[in-house]
């Protein structure tokens, strides 16, 4: 008992002598404080101050061949108190070539400056910082570009038909369908099906075999030919397997290895 008590007289004074050591303030290095324990001002970066950059497909100017008439017809001045949104239409844009003609409706907040000196056209419009104008600067550039060379030169798509026993030719008349227009030709695909398959032929857009495995497309609008040919390629998409299909220009597909058994 004597024992335990003189235990007991130790651990009190122990006590007693830690709880009146002079406390000291324990401070950590720098990088180990929590991010939310520094200053607001300290953490805050940004990335960049620069302003938003200007489209570069939209800014860049349109050359017009001299075959090539350009031309801007305004649309009709609108009231006084007209508020110009996203969907208006502004001026409308024909473009006159040898191999026809295309107009293209542009938007109200689009105008088109001219430079006879150079023979260009350069569109702009009216609020750079805009997403949604941005965005048609360089659609609306693109679409004219594609109307100034499809009325000087024209858009073509050659499709290759690879497979045993794949031809196509291109007939005046079709026997399951009937023709949407005065002279309408019928494309005539054997691609490994047991029906005929027969397709028309757009409005404005040749179409030729110069090869029974090779068709060519041509066309002044390219929206109108490519969208044609997507339509003959998926009677037989490329597979890749044996490689077989329709491939249209330079496409390409990677083989995949056979399944063994």
């Amino acid at each position: 008992m004597a024992a335990l008590r003189q235990c007991l007289r130790s651990s009190r004074a122990l006590i007693n002598n830690t709880t009146t050591l002079p406390t000291r303030e324990i401070t950590l290095p720098t990088f180990l404080v929590p991010a939310f324990a520094v200053p607001s001002r300290q953490r805050t970066s940004h990335f960049s101050t620069t302003s938003r950059s200007h489209s570069k497909i939209g800014a860049a100017p349109l050359s017009i061949p001299p075959e090539v008439t350009f031309r801007t017809i305004q649309p009709p001045p609108p009231a006084s108190n007209a508020r110009i949104s996203r969907t208006q239409r502004g001026a409308t844009v024909e473009i006159e070539g040898p191999l026809g003609k295309m107009s293209y409706p542009i938007p109200a907040y689009m105008s088109v400056e001219v430079n006879e000196d150079a023979r260009t056209r350069t569109l702009s419009i009216q609020d750079a910082e805009d997403r949604q104008q941005r965005a048609m600067w360089g659609t609306t550039r693109a679409y004219l570009q594609n109307s100034i060379l499809g009325v000087s030169e024209g858009h073509a798509a050659i499709l290759r038909l690879v497979g045993v026993g794949y031809r196509a030719t291109v007939e005046s008349t079709a026997t399951t369908k009937s023709p949407e227009y005065e002279g309408q030709k019928f494309v005539n695909l054997k691609v490994g099906y047991a029906h005929p398959i027969e397709l028309g032929v757009p409005m404005g857009v040749k179409a030729s075999t110069p090869q029974p495995t090779r068709i060519l497309l041509e066309g002044v609008e390219k929206e109108v030919v490519k969208q044609f040919a997507a339509e003959i390629r998926q009677w037989r998409r490329p597979e890749p397997y044996k490689g077989k299909g329709i491939f249209v220009n330079d496409e390409t597909i990677k083989l995949k290895a056979k399944k063994i058994k």
